[in-house]
């Protein structure tokens, strides 16, 4: 790797580590630097799963003041996480790719709509257990354990879009503000990341340069991705993780094509 390639996956690692705190698809910056570069996909992808857990643990230390209360919810949640990180990393090093990101855009795509509508949805999930005369569940019920689960798969196995699509699925369920919903975002997909780095390490073929460059740009990164988070409106939040899965969405479709 070449000076000039070096400070490119830096900064791409900066720049991942900050979108991924905020909102997540920080992978969309990363990978394809890695492959520019010249690692094979499955390399670039296991060496950037990786590179990207020290950014994830300082955006989720930035969030720690949202994350209070949240210390049962986050266990459960989290043992349902790892479960779903590791069946994703073992899918990666067992299974062909092409029906996997054929369906990918498609489920971003699903994710943005429940983004957009989650105000909508929780209020109506609200409703109707007033109306049922059920309690709201603490840590959002048997349909969001399986929807972290099925996400988690998917974070393991990939990652883009990964806190999109926990951020879509966690909103309408959970009875707590964006930022809380982000801050929790933030240590599950730590958790995703690091168990699918570990599985990687043992059984998958890593660039340690690249992990490196990506690490220290992440940690920076991840550190004014909470600054600037956790700042930010509820409604300007939500807005720039549509812009963020958009153009997930069209990274994805051209690189298959």
């Amino acid at each position: 790797m070449s000076p000039s390639e070096a400070l490119a996956v830096l900064a791409a690692g900066i720049g991942a580590g900050t979108i991924n705190t905020i909102v997540g698809s920080g992978t969309l910056i990363t990978f394809p630097v890695l492959l520019a570069v010249g690692l094979p996909p499955v390399t670039a992808n296991v060496s950037n799963t990786l590179g990207l857990v020290p950014g994830s643990l300082t955006g989720a230390i930035g969030y720690r003041r949202e994350l209070g209360g949240q210390r049962t919810r986050l266990l459960r949640l989290g043992a349902v996480c790892l479960i779903g990180g590791a069946s994703g990393a073992l899918l990666l090093v067992t299974l062909p790719s092409g029906a996997f990101n054929a369906i990918v855009p498609v489920l971003i795509g699903i994710a943005l709509v429940l983004v957009v509508l989650q105000p909508r949805l929780a209020r109506a999930i609200q409703a109707r257990r007033q109306r049922a005369g059920a309690p709201v569940p603490t840590h959002g019920g048997p349909v969001l354990l399986l929807g972290m689960l099925l996400a988690s798969a998917y974070g393991g196995y990939f990652g883009a879009a990964q806190g999109v699509l926990y951020l879509s699925l966690m909103g309408p369920f959970l009875d707590e503000p964006l930022q809380r919903v982000n801050g929790l975002k933030n240590v599950l997909a730590a958790l995703v990341n690091g168990i699918a780095a570990v599985f990687f390490i043992f059984v998958a073929h890593l660039d340690w340069a690249a992990v490196a460059l990506i690490a220290a740009g992440a940690t920076i990164g991840g550190l004014i991705g909470a600054r600037v988070g956790r700042r930010l409106p509820p409604t300007v939040l939500r807005a720039l993780i549509v812009v963020v899965g958009l153009a997930a969405i069209v990274q994805l479709v051209l690189r298959d094509r």
